[in-house]
């Protein structure tokens, strides 16, 4: 049977009648184009629209009898939606909802766009070609309308469709109809409605018969597909960038980069009609199948200043009335807090924003990851520069310094094509969801196409030009003179975007970071920039730099004095500190140095906390070649109570050259390390067994640790939960058991963080085979 047209009517029931699982029959005399009213199955009247207006018509009294002599006519008994098939072809079938035998009893289809499923039809009677034609009708969204591509009808054929919505018979078996639906790989990603009609025709009338299916069909985004925006071709990559539940977030600083296990858990409870709530909320149904479109509105409806997102921003250091950013253990506790109160989430900082993002984007079917990129630039005027400012003594001014440097900043970056670019910008996208700077008018980034930063053409959107600045600024020295004109006395060329890191998808590493370093931690800095002094990369500066607002940046002076701070990046919390700090004459001249060394707690933005060590460094003389180095030492019991939330340091030395004014610079950071926490999982576990966890640590600190708890989380092992410990007092090790019962088969990571009033985010986690 070959695809046949009908003319669009849109079916509507009366106020009142039930919506799901219902057959009816609506008779319209086509002659005369009417409306006439009948009975349904002892329902309220149903009426079927004539014309093309949407708007509701007034009730004609008049009612027709069914015509008991005509044959029995083909209705539909029951639909399978064949979930437990299609979700395993359309990898999907982690989501809770697909599978009531987890958590709780609900059970739906979701699939992939561009990509077919299976509805198993069962009908009153054995099916006819020749005499009953099928129309399927879906519709999304508020008010669908067939002009926007909300509201669909397709006549079933016996052929396959690709590219498009249609169906086709693929098999038959006494009074069940198997049909393959395909959707277009540009379908609106989120819940649609499936309605079924047995349409009969006359030549005086058109009977329809229709089946309303109860339960939405989720469509999303298919990176398996080719012709999807989202297209990835790379099997490893899809199973780390969509597939994987679990991660690692880098933090702290490029000196000592740490990971933080993070739970993205995109297949758990109600985190995906969480994702789809958000996109009802902010982005118009007849864009909801543009990634470039939908992974901007992510951005902005993570955070909250514009219109009362998921996560609350807090770099305050007091998180009364909330939740420390520290504590969070993944996203899934966040999302379905939010879900469940319709209210924002208390509190959060960047890498709590970037792994919501990666959660949502990953479970609406876009390719994401989080990215750290450490000393990250914020740049707030646009010059594409880091400006600090200093008096003619060396003595810093504030409250000129509007940028700053992050020790670290996490962002994401997503996967797709750019066709609102010129070739060749397709591919990864950086977004960014901590809210720092406005894009047009409203607190988000991106996307923003990596290779377009790369090569410095920061006038493609979005928001090239504060990227740019994130991963490749020139640190830029002011001085105030006696006349109160700035002169610009350094540029630091190598110091800003720094070891930009993601977690690597499994069996991508070389043997080479198998056996050295972390072999989960993939640097992705080539991706952002050249190598840093290349040619290349500094061609990418001069095309930036032509849509900066200062074009004074680049010239260049002699400099003969050489300054270096040391610190050691092993210290661990309740060691002393020590800072080692060498001058070097390199010229043919004798110099005198005078400055000032400042040690300080800080937040890992780069806003000072509190001073721990101020020295004066006074008229300190070098022959030329000369080389002279002095050492500090800040005792731990002098720190430890000064220390803000990631136990970061900033060391700043300034020094001036008496004879030339030449200005020496140099800003650092020191991260303190954190005891290891210790893991014991069993090998292998079985669905519906509990078994033991035990974790462990010794306490490093002179003080008892107090207020103690463990967060735990695990997909498909556990959902996030906390419990309270003892207090551990000095040099003591602590012992933590809990228990654990799987609902879900396949490999597995549990999560857990050890909180206390002293530390914060003690982190482990650790495998486990689930059977």
């Amino acid at each position: 049977m070959g695809r046949r047209n009908l003319n669009n009517r849109r079916v509507r029931r009366s106020r009142g009648s039930r919506s799901c699982g219902l057959t009816w029959s609506i008779n319209m005399e086509l002659s005369a184009l009417g409306r006439r009213f009948v009975s349904v199955n002892g329902n309220r009247p149903f009426w079927l629209s004539g014309g093309s207006d949407d708007s509701d018509f007034e009730q004609d009294t008049d009612e027709t009898a069914p015509d008991k002599s005509a044959p029995e006519v083909l209705s539909v008994a029951a639909v399978n939606l064949d979930i437990r098939s299609n979700v395993q072809r359309h990898h999907t079938a982690e989501f809770d909802i697909t599978d009531a035998a987890v958590y709780d009893e609900r059970e739906f289809l979701v699939a992939r766009r561009g990509q077919p499923f299976t509805v198993i039809i069962t009908f009153n009677r054995k099916y006819d070609p020749g005499a009953d034609d099928l129309r399927f009708v879906f519709q999304f969204g508020s008010r669908p309308l067939p002009t926007k591509g909300t509201h669909v009808e397709f006549i079933l054929s016996a052929d396959d469709v690709k590219g498009e919505w249609g169906g086709w018979i693929s098999g038959e078996a006494d009074n069940a109809l198997t049909v393959e639906i395909t959707t277009p790989p540009t379908a609106f990603v989120g819940k649609w409605s499936m309605k079924i009609d047995v349409v009969k025709r006359s030549d005086t009338s058109i009977n329809v018969y229709r089946y309303e299916h109860k339960d939405p069909i989720y469509i999303l985004f298919n990176p398996w597909c080719k012709e999807d925006g989202v297209f990835m071709k790379d099997e490893h990559l899809l199973n780390e960038y969509i597939l994987n539940e679990t991660g690692k977030i880098y933090s702290g600083s490029h000196k000592r980069i740490s990971p933080k296990p993070w739970v993205f858990g995109q297949f758990t409870g109600d985190v995906l009609d969480c994702c789809l709530y958000l996109l009802d909320k902010n982005v118009k149904d007849q864009a909801r199948g543009d990634p470039v479109v939908v992974s901007r509105a992510i951005s902005k409806q993570v955070n909250c200043p514009d219109d009362d997102g998921v996560l609350e921003g807090n770099w305050s250091g007091k998180y009364t009335g909330g939740t420390s950013p520290l504590d969070w253990t993944g996203s899934v506790a966040i999302l379905e807090q939010f879900y469940k109160t319709k209210t924002t989430v208390k509190f959060g900082q960047c890498w709590v924003f970037s792994g919501l993002v990666t959660t949502v984007c990953r479970a609406l079917g876009i390719p994401a990851r989080s990215v750290t990129n450490f000393a990250s630039a914020h740049d707030t005027d646009g010059s594409i520069t880091i400006d600090s400012h200093y008096d003619a003594e060396g003595n810093p001014l504030k409250e000129y310094d509007d940028d700053s440097v992050w020790n670290f900043h996490v962002w994401n970056d997503v996967w797709m094509s750019r066709p609102d670019l010129p070739t060749g910008y397709g591919g990864w996208q950086a977004i960014d969801a901590t809210p720092q700077e406005t894009s047009e008018g409203v607190y988000c980034m991106g996307p923003m196409s990596l290779q377009a930063i790369k090569e410095g053409n920061v006038n493609l959107p979005y928001d090239g030009p504060f990227v740019f600045a994130e991963v490749n600024a020139d640190k830029v020295v002011w001085v105030l003179g006696k006349d109160g004109a700035m002169e610009r006395k350094q540029v630091v060329k190598n110091s800003v975007g720094m070891f930009i890191s993601t977690k690597r998808a499994l069996g991508r590493a070389s043997w080479r970071e198998m056996l050295h370093g972390d072999p989960d931690r993939e640097d992705v800095t080539n991706q952002y920039k050249f190598e840093e002094g290349s040619e290349e990369e500094r061609a990418a500066i001069r095309q930036a730099s032509k849509f900066s607002k200062r074009t004074d940046v680049y010239e260049t002076t002699a400099e003969d004095v050489k300054l270096s701070v040391v610190s050691d990046p092993d210290t661990f919390m309740g060691n002393d500190i020590k800072l080692t700090v060498t001058l070097e004459n390199t010229g043919q001249e004798r110099r005198t140095c005078n400055g000032t060394l400042v040690l300080g707690s800080m937040y890992y933005t780069g806003v000072f906390h509190r001073e721990l060590l101020s020295r004066k460094i006074i008229a300190v003389e070098l022959v030329p070649g000369q080389t002279k180095s002095m050492e500090y030492i800040v005792p731990a019991t002098q720190y430890l109570d000064d220390l803000a939330d990631h136990c970061l340091c900033k060391i700043s030395c300034v020094c001036i050259v008496q004879e030339t004014r030449q200005h020496c610079v140099i800003q650092d950071e020191l991260r303190l390390r954190k005891p290891h926490l210790n893991i014991k999982v069993p090998d292998a576990v079985k669905v519906g067994d509990s078994f033991s966890v035990e974790v462990s640590f010794e306490n490093p600190l002179p003080v008892t640790l107090t207020q103690c708890e463990l967060r735990v989380e695990g997909p498909g092992i556990q959902k996030p939960v906390v419990y309270k410990q003892n207090n551990i007092d000095v040099k003591k090790t602590f012992l933590g058991t809990f228990k654990m019962t799987p609902v879900k088969v396949g490999a597995k990571e549990i999560v857990v963080y050890f909180n206390c009033r002293q530390i914060s985010a003690i982190t482990t986690s650790h495998p486990v085979t689930v059977a």
